[in-house]
């Protein structure tokens, strides 16, 4: 099952609902691995490129990857039936994520084959262990994968230590997304928007940052707009960082646990300032969730923090599983199914590699970029210093402060 199948509306997306078919993963997955234990897997060199009998894949997406993606595993199931002969999807949150391929793990039984994750399940998962290194395997499944990949890409494809292949990114924000009906004049210095805030009490929101891709990006964005001593060091690099969003959450909304609450917020005029991305800013007005006329804004001495989505194999899966994940995965990155993920705006831009223009894109996604998009946003790209998102330890240390400085309090 998933949300994104069959006829169901892509709206469901942002609304963050559930399909009345979705099930735990659990149940709504096929026959146990025959993996065993995690790391009895054959070795790099001696691994098959073709599983001895089609599989079926069971794929977990934490980060909304589908809204890009699910066109590319349908065409890889329709090409390759001597590879898979079944793909279920199901998708949960990033903070659960960990624990429940843990589970399986220590069960001996795991029963999910891919993992679609943004930076921060990736980072949970190499912080624990469960995500294979795929480095072994790059020869012949992916070779010239890092030449491949854009520059912003392959910088990012770093953060990933080789325990996953990046499927898609953007230089994402942090931006500010506001109704220009309540507001007249946006904020587009840390001070201005605090200003604001303390006058428009309850009036800016953002979601909690270890489940939300705006909120995450402006965590990682002000220590740079902040001018801290050292962003990537959230522990004693983020000194401003932290006293300015103590000051802030005086003035905050609640911080919900997911974006698509925060939008739902905005479109119905509870708040009137949002942290934001691109791709948020763009997919849920091309969706309908958030009005069209609503605004995006940036930060005067904005710096990217780029962010990006993968795609990770737990440890314990089978020999077969394996080299079917690996074959889709590779399928995702070849220029044409890359072209996809242009999808809606949801990750603008969205291809990983190189050279995979708008122009090759489905007409629909043209279209709706045409129609949604803001025609100042590729000049921004330009202009402004894009820095990676954190890395694995780092990430996990931002969101476990944040939460016990600033959520905990709220």
């Amino acid at each position: 099952m998933s949300e994104f199948d069959g006829n169901l509306s892509r709206r469901l997306l942002i609304g963050g609902m559930a399909a009345a078919s979705a099930a735990p993963v659990l149940a709504a997955c096929g026959s146990p691995s025959s993996g065993g234990s995690p790391g009895k897997t054959a070795a790099a060199g001696t691994l098959a490129t073709k599983p001895s009998k089609p599989v079926t894949l069971n794929i977990l997406d934490v980060a909304g990857n589908l809204a890009l993606t699910k066109p590319i595993i349908d065409a890889f199931k329709a090409q390759h039936p001597d590879v898979v002969s079944h793909i279920t999807t199901t998708t949960g949150t990033a903070p659960d994520l960990a624990p429940k391929v843990q589970a399986q793990q220590q069960a001996g039984n795991v029963q999910i084959q891919l993992v679609l994750t943004g930076t921060d399940g990736l980072a949970a998962g190499i912080q624990k262990g469960l995500w294979y290194d795929l480095k072994p395997y790059y020869d012949r499944f992916f070779p010239g994968l890092m030449a491949g990949y854009n520059g912003p890409a392959a910088s990012m494809a770093t953060l990933a230590q080789d325990q996953g292949i990046e499927l898609v990114t953007t230089p994402g924000g942090p931006l500010l997304e506001y109704d220009p009906a309540k507001v007249t004049s946006v904020p587009t210095t840390t001070d201005a928007l605090l200003e604001w805030a303390k006058a428009n009490k309850g009036k800016f929101q953002y979601a909690q940052p270890r489940n939300s891709g705006p909120g995450r990006t402006l965590l990682m964005g002000l220590p740079y707009l902040l001018g801290d001593s050292d962003p990537s060091d959230p522990t004693n690099g983020w000194s401003r960082t932290w006293a300015y969003l103590t000051e802030l959450n005086k003035y905050t909304a609640p911080y919900p646990p997911k974006t698509s609450t925060v939008m739902t917020n905005l479109a119905q005029g509870t708040v009137h300032v949002i942290a934001s991305t691109m791709g948020w800013y763009i997919n849920p007005r091309a969706l309908g969730t958030v009005p069209a006329g609503i605004k995006a804004a940036r930060f005067d001495n904005l710096t990217w923090v780029t962010d990006a989505q993968y795609g990770v194999i737990p440890k314990g899966v089978s020999d077969d599983e394996l080299i079917a994940t690996m074959r889709l995965l590779a399928f995702a990155l070849t220029p044409d199914q890359q072209a996809v993920t242009y999808d809606q705006g949801y990750f603008y831009p969205g291809p990983a590699v190189r050279n995979v223009a708008l122009s090759q894109a489905p007409a629909a996604s043209r279209t709706t970029l045409q129609k949604y998009g803001d025609t100042e946003f590729d000049g921004w790209i330009s202009k402004f210093p894009a820095k990676n998102s954190l890395p694995a330890t780092a990430q996990v240390t931002a969101f476990d402060l944040w939460d016990k400085k600033i959520g905990s309090t709220k």
